[in-house]
């Protein structure tokens, strides 16, 4: 059977791509933020899996806002990279995994989930700049296929913290049933704390997130008793994104081992953070 073998939360701030993509980050304002990353990215390149299920939020480049799918799987065998307005990044087209998305859908559609399938689409910086922080140098590919899996932070009715947490319950159950004896990576992205617009603009709230990345190894069920409300107020109006790390680590076993943690503010008017789990119970 498939197996999880570690769990990524990660940030996916498109400067952080931009940075990378015109050599920009030995610049004095990055090195904090990838000098941080280099222990998880070593560890993660000695331990590539097979297929690597990254929950992202779309931003309205392969999904039009008029129709938004509270939980989307693709199931396509390539997804180009999706031009935001300055040209498509220079990373390499995402490959799918069909065979194990299709399977995905059936297991979790008969649990309780809707699914909604894509089975064509481009994919966004929610996507390329996390593999991106997993694997800097790709070259020609991605060391592994690829899942998106596309949760709504975007637009009221958003799915709760706790719905989220059981949706990475159901999808663990879900892959340990697919027969074929694949290695995954579950990543959850996005946050932490900020908000782009409004009166609050530049909110950043370090002790919440500094709480958040505590409890999400320890007790991460704490952290589905906030409301979206909760999570708003504390964390800003896009700092709801945290709620796709708690698919993450529903996916994961109760008990993790921490690999590595990073924290840094500010990259872009917004609080950065890597976490990496591993779930081998024998590591």
């Amino acid at each position: 059977m498939a197996e999880i073998i570690w769990g990524l939360a990660t940030s996916h701030v498109p400067s952080i791509g931009a940075a990378m993509d015109n050599n920009r980050t030995s610049d004095p304002y990055w090195p904090p933020l990838f000098d941080g990353y280099e222990p998880a990215r070593k560890w993660m390149a000695e331990n590539t899996p097979d297929v690597a299920i990254v929950v992202y939020n779309d931003h309205a480049n392969a999904i039009d806002l008029d129709v938004v799918p509270t939980f989307a799987i693709g199931t396509a065998d390539l997804y180009p990279v999706a031009d935001e307005g300055w040209g498509p990044r220079p990373v390499p087209t995402v490959l799918g995994a069909p065979e194990l998305s299709e399977h995905l859908v059936k297991e979790l559609i008969d649990d309780g989930f809707d699914i909604t399938v894509c089975r064509e689409f481009k994919v966004d910086h929610g996507l390329t700049v996390s593999m991106s922080v997993y694997c800097p140098d790709p070259g020609t590919a991605w060391p592994c296929l690829v899942i998106p899996l596309i949760v709504n932070v975007i637009q009221y009715p958003q799915p709760t913290a706790a719905r989220c947490h059981a949706f990475g319950k159901a999808l663990d159950e879900a892959i340990r049933s697919f027969p074929e004896g694949l290695k995954v990576a579950v990543f959850g992205t996005g946050g932490m704390s900020h908000q782009l617009a409004g009166a609050r603009a530049g909110l950043i709230n370090e002790p919440f997130d500094r709480m958040f990345l505590q409890a999400i190894e320890v007790d991460p069920v704490s952290l589905t008793e906030l409301t979206l409300e909760d999570y708003v107020r504390e964390a800003g109006s896009e700092g709801i994104e945290l709620t796709m790390w708690l698919v993450m680590r529903g996916a994961l076993d109760e008990q993790v081992t921490r690999i590595h943690e990073a924290y840094h503010v500010p990259a872009s008017n917004t609080a950065a953070a890597l976490a990496l789990f591993d779930n081998r119970i024998s590591i």
